[in-house]
């Protein structure tokens, strides 16, 4: 567990690419179910409990192109991609005895409920993203959901390695939300965590796609900025939706779904003051 931010970029990456992430207790419980019962299983099945484990998700990912063959020049981007491409037999072999999170920040209580509540924002994030590409006839819907999934997995990652400093990080930000996030992360973890982010990512190997997908500097594009306003939308209603931030999330979704204001709230389910839903569906297509 680190107390202190190490000094540069370079040493963040070098701690976590020696890391064993673990993944949620609940994940390894439901995949050893279907392990039991592999001939009931299929890689959809599969990708779904693997999708509500951000961590999981990225371990997958990152196995998958570690072990990519010399004559593979395509990438794969979704779960149940990389779960035909492994095979259920190595995969159910090669994710045994996984570490947990929960055993992981057993002595940090604080940190945990942290980092459930970060996983459950981007469970939210991903399930808003996922309707909003619906909506926008996406090519490929799932690429927008694991990019979304994967958004602030450095964030998830601190909760698990640093938590002290993410809970520092989280209470300065708590204290004054005025304060700019990046500015914020880089003087708590010496650096913005969207730079660990992309260059972890580049040295997994992880997709390009999603990495552009998973990069704040492309958010002009349409399949970016879905995945850039659910995981802001996500964060922003966690404070309460009360938050200031809020009504300009709503503008910008609007414009990206070619949606008035009013639209936009009832497919949130904000009419509805029991509901807070990211699958709504009752507006008309856009022309």
């Amino acid at each position: 567990m680190l107390d202190k931010p190490f000094p540069d970029l370079e040493a963040w990456v070098a701690f976590f690419c020696q890391a064993n992430i673990p993944v949620l207790r609940h994940t390894e419980h439901r995949l050893a179910e279907l392990c039991a019962n592999a001939n009931k299983s299929n890689a959809r099945v599969i990708s779904s409990v693997i999708l509500h484990d951000p961590l999981m998700t990225l371990r997958v990912l990152a196995y998958i192109e570690a072990k990519r063959n010399k004559n593979r020049d395509t990438d794969i981007t979704t779960i149940e991609r990389a779960l035909m491409m492994i095979g259920m037999e190595p995969f159910f072999r090669d994710f045994q005895e996984l570490p947990l999170i929960e055993d992981q920040l057993k002595p940090h209580p604080r940190a945990l409920l942290g980092l459930l509540k970060t996983i459950n924002r981007a469970r939210k994030a991903a399930q808003w993203a996922r309707d909003w590409a619906i909506y926008r006839h996406d090519l490929d819907v799932d690429e927008v959901v694991v990019a979304t999934l994967l958004y602030d997995f450095t964030e998830i990652l601190m909760w698990c390695f640093a938590p002290n400093l993410a809970l520092q990080f989280a209470e300065k930000q708590q204290a004054d939300r005025t304060l700019r996030s990046v500015d914020l992360q880089a003087e708590v973890f010496n650096q913005p965590l969207y730079q660990i982010k992309l260059a972890l990512a580049h040295t997994w190997r992880l997709p390009e796609l999603l990495t552009t997908l998973m990069d704040p500097s492309n958010a002009n594009h349409p399949r970016a900025k879905n995945v850039k306003l659910a995981v802001d939308l996500a964060r922003h209603s966690a404070n309460g939706w009360d938050d200031a931030a809020l009504p300009d999330d709503y503008t910008a979704i609007g414009e990206l779904l070619h949606l008035s204001e009013e639209a936009v709230m009832r497919r949130l389910g904000r009419d509805k003051p029991e509901a807070i839903t990211g699958t709504a569906a009752t507006d008309n297509q856009p022309q």
